[in-house]
């Protein structure tokens, strides 16, 4: 009786499995594999988990990676722009220090990191300002152009170490600590400079010296701890840690699943009609280009100190060509329903209601409310200056380029909300090495 019914659920589930790939078979990716992946180092990444939660990074060693990709924010920090040095605890509820009240908030909203070991994640940021590049002798294309260091291992490990340089995220107010004063006169890279201020401080512990040691054959052999290896070890980590291949959808792809009748509706919506998968394409859901969406410029802008204005002008800003105006990198949707808020001003808290403004993007200024962001309040923020400015609103619509352009109902949106939930891996959201009980430096975790 048992193994007639186990035949009968075996044939059942593959019927399924080809009237429901049968509208959309064209569309969809190929299953995620080994290939698309770095191999990964096990005490490589144990030693990154460490430097990712150890707060010795940040110039006044009170923030960590980890304060703003925590794994209980979906590796983001559920905030639409981010508090970084000045801040306490974690999330919404992330407070200001009163005697450390913060210059401004984090321009560009704390993106997620799922993925980001699989090879072809090799633009990042949401302007794409580190991107690999060959021709290089870095390997890399990032702000320092030629002055970049040679040794990090990927586009990952060097965008790991570009927050350590940020007053507003780990460094620290100008002129209070040796890494902050460092990178205010422009020493970034070579002796004591502030990414060797950094290792140093960090080499100066045993215990990490000693498990460097293990990590990298050069240094036991005699190399000293370089700003590099630091770096490729958190990439390491981010790499193992938040690894997402096993969700409903990447099952059902194998064809050893099936989805839900919603999702699988959402789905055919997803790479048909709706036209998602026009940007969010391949296996992870991004094209990994950059697209101008009208999406609600709010809080300070990506600014030079010396401008005054609120803008951000997005791709533009790296590449210079006007035609990049208010365009950003197309995030992976892996794991989306987990890292509210977003877009790149994480100018929306609800996915249904960043999916709707997402379809008519010339609309977006006459539906948008305020109370759609998550922000903590800030003294002396002027979080609305963009919003407030006409021209600004006009120049950001006039870049939204008129596609998708999709009237989609209620319920359509429903019906891609649960398509969305199905890309969910519970395995990667909890991470697979977790929270250390404690880190070499002996500071305290935010956790």
């Amino acid at each position: 009786m048992n193994k007639w019914f186990l035949l009968l659920k075996r044939l059942s589930l593959g019927l399924l499995l080809a009237y429901s790939q049968s509208a959309t078979a064209a569309e969809l990716p190929a299953p995620l594999t080994e290939d698309h992946y770095r191999s990964t180092n096990l005490a490589e990444a144990k030693l990154g988990q460490l430097l990712f939660w150890d707060p010795i990074l940040s110039g006044n060693q009170n923030i960590s990676c980890a304060s703003c990709h925590h794994p209980r924010f979906g590796t983001s920090d559920g905030l639409s722009l981010g508090i970084g040095e000045g801040g306490i605890g974690l999330g919404p509820t992330r407070s200001i220090e009163e005697h450390n009240i913060p210059e401004q908030r984090i321009p560009r909203n704390s993106p997620a990191l799922f993925n980001l070991g699989a090879k072809e994640f090799a633009v990042l940021f949401h302007d794409g300002r580190i991107e690999a590049d060959p021709t290089r002798s870095s390997g890399l294309r990032t702000p320092l152009e030629e002055d970049m260091m040679v040794g990090f291992a990927n586009a990952l490990s060097a965008q790991t170490m570009f927050p350590v340089l940020s007053s507003d995220e780990m460094a620290g107010h100008y002129s209070e600590n040796e890494v902050s004063r460092a990178v205010r006169q422009g020493r970034i890279t070579g002796p004591n400079g502030a990414w060797d201020i950094i290792a140093k401080r960090v080499a100066g512990i045993e215990e990490y010296r000693s498990q460097f040691r293990r990590v990298y054959p050069e240094i036991e052999a005699g190399r000293e701890v370089a700003f590099t290896d630091i770096s490729n070890a958190i990439a390491a980590f981010i790499g193992f840690e938040w690894r997402s291949d096993d969700s409903p959808f990447d099952r059902y792809l194998r064809g050893v699943d099936v989805i839900e009748a919603e999702a699988l509706a959402g789905m055919e919506l997803f790479y048909g009609e709706a036209r998602c998968s026009e940007c969010h394409s391949g296996a992870f859901q991004t094209d990994h280009g950059f697209h101008a969406m009208g999406v609600p410029q709010i809080g300070p802008g990506k600014a030079a100190r010396f401008e005054k204005h609120a803008k951000d002008v997005g791709r533009m800003r790296v590449t210079g060509v006007e035609a990049d105006a208010y365009a950003f990198r197309t995030p992976s949707l892996r794991n989306v329903t987990e890292t509210a808020p977003y877009g790149h001003s994480g100018a929306y808290q609800s996915l249904s209601g960043f999916v709707e403004a997402h379809t008519t993007p010339s609309q977006t200024f006459e539906s948008y409310a305020r109370d759609m962001a998550v922000l903590p309040k800030l003294s002396g923020a002027s979080d609305w200056r963009a919003l407030d400015d006409l021209p600004e609103k006009i120049a950001i619509s006039l870049a939204a380029k008129p596609a998708p352009h999709v009237e989609l109902s209620e319920a359509e949106i429903g019906q891609i909300i649960a398509f969305l939930n199905s890309l969910l891996d519970p395995v990667a959201v909890n991470g697979r090495l977790g929270t250390p009980a404690t880190v070499p430096s002996g500071l305290p975790l935010e956790n």
